[in-house]
């Protein structure tokens, strides 16, 4: 594959390598790890875990309306999924999810900021 390279100046933020632009659900999912009471709730999925937003308010000493509004976030940066059971909404990471993500990402940086060894262009 070769990349034309033509972006002169090659910092700006309108997309690397001309067309090469991040999905909208890549951006969201990046928004959702900017933030580091994020960070924080998603070291409490660790390992699989489900938790309710009361859950999770309580253990990071938030309130409620907060952990909720932070937990919207990541779902829709596609880093949580939700279930259902009554009135109790659980959480857990999603992981097909994350990695199709992490793949997504890892080809845009590709694409975006070609890696030390990787052919140059011209």
């Amino acid at each position: 594959m070769a990349d034309a390279g033509t972006n002169a100046g090659g910092s700006g933020t309108s997309g690397c390598a001309g067309a090469v632009q991040p999905s909208e659900k890549l951006r969201d999912f990046l928004k959702g790890l900017a933030g580091e009471q994020r960070q924080q709730m998603l070291e409490l999925f660790a390992g699989g875990i489900e938790l309710t937003v009361g859950a999770v308010a309580e253990r990071l000493g938030i309130a409620h309306s907060t952990a909720s509004q932070q937990l919207a976030l990541l779902r829709r940066g596609g880093l949580l999924a939700s279930r259902k059971e009554g009135k109790q909404v659980y959480y857990r990471i999603d992981t097909p999810a994350v990695e199709a993500l992490l793949t997504e990402l890892r080809d845009y940086l590709r694409a975006c900021c070609p890696p030390p060894g990787a052919p140059a262009a011209g």
